[in-house]
């Protein structure tokens, strides 16, 4: 049987004040389920979740019979904190179901990942700089939390990095460790992680300091190498990290700009993928509105940037490889679009398929094979 290509997408739903000072205003109607056809034909919309407020992340359960949203709130019934919602998948391909929410202790939540036991779900709270880290119950619902760690300090920018902003979570190879990427704080901060009571330990030691102004915010792991690059917001850079194996501390060994040479415009990275090979790295640029492209030294595991392709739209907040890394989907917030390329696997390349999807604010995309 040929396996199914799905796009689990979450969209801004409510007005929201960004860390920028803006206030932006969702039209979304909550979360998204599209079917890709088979050659890479049209999209089909299989389900949309009405009634989940700014869905800005989501993540699936190993066993794939689960999803989790973040909701990226500020209050929830009149408490200074955003929320985690539970969803229980159709095993007929219909809407999911509601199973239970819970307050994630801090505001803005804008990344959730499972770990890979599919027993705990890690939250991070962007505005308050928090992470909470929930116990899975069997039937896929959200238990009480099992830890909770508030982040410290601030950085270089005034305006954005006044205090901690917790912005993505990952899990490392070996699954012993959580490294959380903090915008505010200029810090990949690594906790070790207890998978059998989902607790988390500071280790300072091995915690990377980024440059005063950076603002990190996503972090992809080289699946064979022991390469970390992370993507930092604020000025749109990419610093390759080495560590000399699990439990190391990270090296600084190269950092590159995301965007062209002669770009002098307003620019804001969002989001980094690792092709599945570990060859290729792609990031999102906003205000360049582009993909950029970089190949990977297998030996050194520096960037060599290949070029930049426009994203198909504005403001491309999320992107995401199909598992087999030959399609690539760019989520255009602000033009209410996911457009679709194709992944040349040998070299790299992009090319536009003139393929999209309309879905109002998309700020996440997530492609999963099933069957």
């Amino acid at each position: 049987m040929a396996k199914r290509l799905l796009l689990y997408v979450g969209t801004y739903t409510d007005p929201i004040l960004f860390g920028t000072g803006q206030v932006f205003q969702g039209k979304g109607e909550g979360i998204y389920l599209f079917e890709l056809g088979s050659g890479s034909g049209p999209a089909r919309q299989v389900w949309r979740k009405k009634g989940v407020s700014n869905p800005s992340f989501l993540d699936l359960s190993p066993s794939g019979r689960f999803l989790y949203a973040v909701n990226e709130l500020k209050d929830y019934e009149g408490e200074k904190t955003g929320t985690l919602s539970a969803f229980a998948l159709d095993a007929k391909g219909g809407e999911p179901s509601f199973l239970n929410r819970r307050p994630t202790g801090g505001t803005d939540p804008c990344h959730v990942t499972v770990d890979a036991s599919g027993s705990f779900a890690v939250v991070a709270n962007y505005m308050s700089g928090s992470i909470a880290v929930f116990r899975l119950l069997a039937d896929g619902s959200l238990g009480e939390l099992s830890d909770f760690h508030q982040h410290r300090g601030s950085s270089a920018d005034t305006a954005r990095q006044g205090g901690p902003h917790a912005h993505s979570a990952v899990f490392d190879r070996g699954g012993s460790r959580l490294l959380v990427a903090d915008l505010g704080t200029d810090e990949l901060v690594a906790y070790r992680w207890d998978g059998r009571l989902g607790r988390l330990e500071r280790e300072d030691e091995l915690c990377f300091k980024a440059r005063p102004g950076q603002g990190p915010r996503h972090l992809a792991l080289h699946p064979r190498y022991p390469f970390a690059y992370l993507v930092c917001e604020l000025d749109s850079t990419v610093s390759v990290l080495d560590r000399k194996g699990i439990g190391a501390s990270f090296k600084e060994i190269q950092t590159v700009s995301s965007l062209p040479s002669l770009y002098a415009g307003p620019n804001s990275c969002a989001d980094l993928h690792l092709s599945p090979s570990g060859d290729f790295l792609y990031v999102s640029n906003r205000g360049h509105d582009s993909i950029a492209t970089f190949r990977v030294d297998a030996v050194s595991g520096r960037l060599e940037p290949l070029g930049h392709v426009g994203s198909g739209g504005r403001t491309p907040r999320s992107f995401d490889l199909a598992p087999a890394g030959e399609l690539l989907f760019a989520a255009n917030q602000d033009t209410d679009n996911i457009a679709v390329f194709r992944v040349d696997r040998t070299s790299g390349a992009l090319e536009a398929t003139g393929l999209e999807i309309s879905v109002p604010t998309p700020v996440c995309v997530r492609a999963f094979e099933v069957g």
